[in-house]
């Protein structure tokens, strides 16, 4: 490399590391903030209106890319990605001085959710800014490294991010980060300081960027007066390039996109809320596992340049299709033995009548259920406990059976005024026929960063998570560099960005949800793993059969 040519790779990656560690503050996050600005709802709805906040962040990242894709293809690459860090840092440095629930009321929340869509609107013109950035300042033949350096980003912002909390929290303890420490102007919570703190990643950021010239085949296209008028129209309102742009979709990024988030999201949610690891364990062995495999983000970005970029993604794809399912089940026997166990050897029936019986599928947990039989099976699925659901006659009221022991659903009276409901007495129930107790010794922990090397069932989780990375490095190290090649340089920029953040910001973005949403309507705490094999399946399948190679063009013509 040239020594420009590091400067703009430098320059695009360390902007891009920090937009994505303001984005994933707030997801890492999420319960903290429900009880400061949701305090007005009971808990378990409070952590539903923050991850539905969070989810608004992706769900308006296609249109940041239509916004600042149609920008970056007027008036340049450079002053657009440049007008987006500054909207995602101000963005999140205000949501650190946004006061809670209790002190203004219901304008903060209404105000965190316009924050929150502010860094998703960002977020959509930012990716795509700095892939097209990259790539046009690129040698022929080397696109596919050079730009699997901006691919490390995200997960190099997410792997800051959980830096920042871990230290935070070890060191304050987690009544001072989570409430009580004072921060600035009446303000509590040691939470809000990495919020504050993208002030100062902001403004090194905005000054690495106005040291960065324009690229230059957007400077040759300029000069020769052959810019896009109406980039978007253009680029999606015809049937030329509208088939390219969902053939990239779901012949390349869909895949992407859900190996990605099942390996660092998913697997993530899987080890708290199925595993119920602990947080600081939980957030330890990932940043572990994101560590160890980050570096193969730029292997499998020089390797397509060799190879092709479909060959590698759909190589990726096809691994994590044919295998999550032996991992996952691997996770579970090493990360709580004892309940990997109980799930194999504890059999829980749930016998109602099949009319009584409705869906549960619930990806933005809202829904409120009634039905004894719904009842039932919803809080076996938010306790992690798998079951069999067995059909009764019509008119048969709803039973639960734990290991033979008749376990009620109904909600009753004790002796002393007080009630008891189905969920107060499924836990005793369930420890008794064999499930982990809370404080089980057996599930993995650690108490720092370090304390996982004398560790072997941590290092056993970490290998497994590891694996998983590494699927993400296959699929996402090469897309970028796949979806500039896509596209001329009238529309590139719009007509890249749009696929991309549809992919990762829908299809992705909503994994985590979905994927339990199946969980809890099935029984199988796998069942949810099918989301990701589907979608990966069928961009194989597309992938093969339409996506062309187009590692050797040349990004002039």
């Amino acid at each position: 490399m040239t020594r420009e040519e590091k400067k703009v790779i430098f320059a695009s990656s360390l902007g891009t590391i920090f937009e994505w560690y303001d984005f994933y503050l707030y997801g890492t996050l999420a319960v903290i903030i429900g009880r400061q600005f949701f305090s007005a709802f009971p808990p378990a709805t409070q952590a539903i209106f923050a991850l539905l906040a969070f989810a608004a962040g992706f769900l308006v990242r296609p249109f940041g890319a239509l916004v600042f894709g149609r920008l970056g293809d007027l008036v340049g690459r450079k002053y657009t990605f440049l007008i987006t860090i500054v909207i995602m840092g101000l963005s999140t440095f205000l949501v650190g001085l946004l006061p809670s629930y209790e002190q203004i009321g219901a304008a903060a929340p209404v105000i965190l959710i316009a924050l929150r869509m502010l860094q998703g609107l960002a977020l959509g013109g930012e990716y795509g800014g700095a892939a097209v950035y990259v790539a046009e300042h690129a040698p022929r033949g080397r696109r596919g490294f050079y730009t699997s350096w901006i691919q490390t980003t995200a997960t190099l912002g997410l792997l800051l991010s959980l830096a920042v909390i871990v230290t935070l929290r070890v060191n304050m303890g987690e009544e001072a980060f989570a409430t009580s420490y004072p921060v600035l102007f009446g303000l509590q919570g040691g939470w809000r300081i990495p919020f504050l703190a993208s002030a100062l990643l902001l403004a090194v950021s905005i000054y690495i960027r106005m040291q960065m010239n324009e690229s230059p085949v957007f400077q040759k296209m300029k000069e020769e007066g052959t810019r896009s008028k109406a980039p978007l129209t253009e680029a999606f309102g015809t049937w030329k390039n509208g088939k390219i742009v969902l053939i990239a979709l779901f012949g390349l990024v869909v895949g992407q996109a859900v190996v990605w988030y099942t390996g660092q999201f998913y697997a993530l949610f899987f080890l708290q809320s199925i595993l119920k690891i602990d947080l600081l364990t939980a957030n330890v062995l990932i940043a572990w596992s994101l560590l160890l495999g980050t570096p193969f983000f730029l292997v499998f970005g020089a390797l397509s340049d060799r190879v092709g970029r479909k060959w590698v993604i759909l190589a990726g794809c096809a691994l994590a299709a044919a295998t999550y399912f032996p991992l996952f089940h691997g996770l579970t026997n090493a990360a709580n033995p004892t309940y990997a166990a109980a799930i194999e050897r504890v059999k829980i029936e749930v016998s109602a009548d099949p009319a009584t019986c409705g869906s549960l599928f619930d990806p933005v947990g809202i829904r409120t259920f009634t039905q004894p039989c719904d009842v039932a099976r919803r809080t076996l699925s938010q306790q992690a406990f798998t079951y069999t659901l067995v059909p009764a006659a019509a008119g048969a009221p709803t039973t639960v059976s734990v290991a033979g022991t008749d376990v009620p659903v109904a909600t009753t009276t004790l002796a002393d005024g007080k009630s008891e409901t189905f969920a107060q007495r499924l836990g005793p129930a369930s420890v008794a026929a064999g499930y982990p107790a809370a404080n089980d010794a057996a599930k993995v922990k650690v108490d720092g960063f370090f304390s996982v090397l004398g560790n072997k069932q941590a290092l056993t989780v970490i290998a497994i998570l590891w694996v998983m990375v590494v699927y993400v490095t296959i699929v996402y190290g090469p897309i970028a560099a796949a979806l500039v090649e896509f596209f001329p340089t009238r529309i590139r920029y719009t007509a890249m960005s749009l696929p991309y953040h549809i992919g990762n910001g829908w299809f992705g973005g909503l994994l985590p949800a979905t994927s339990f949403a199946i969980v809890a309507s099935t029984g199988d705490i796998y069942a949810g793993l099918w989301y990701p094999v589907g979608f990966a399946i069928l961009t194989i399948i597309i992938g093969v059969i339409f996506v062309k190679d187009q590692r050797n063009i040349d990004l002039n013509d």
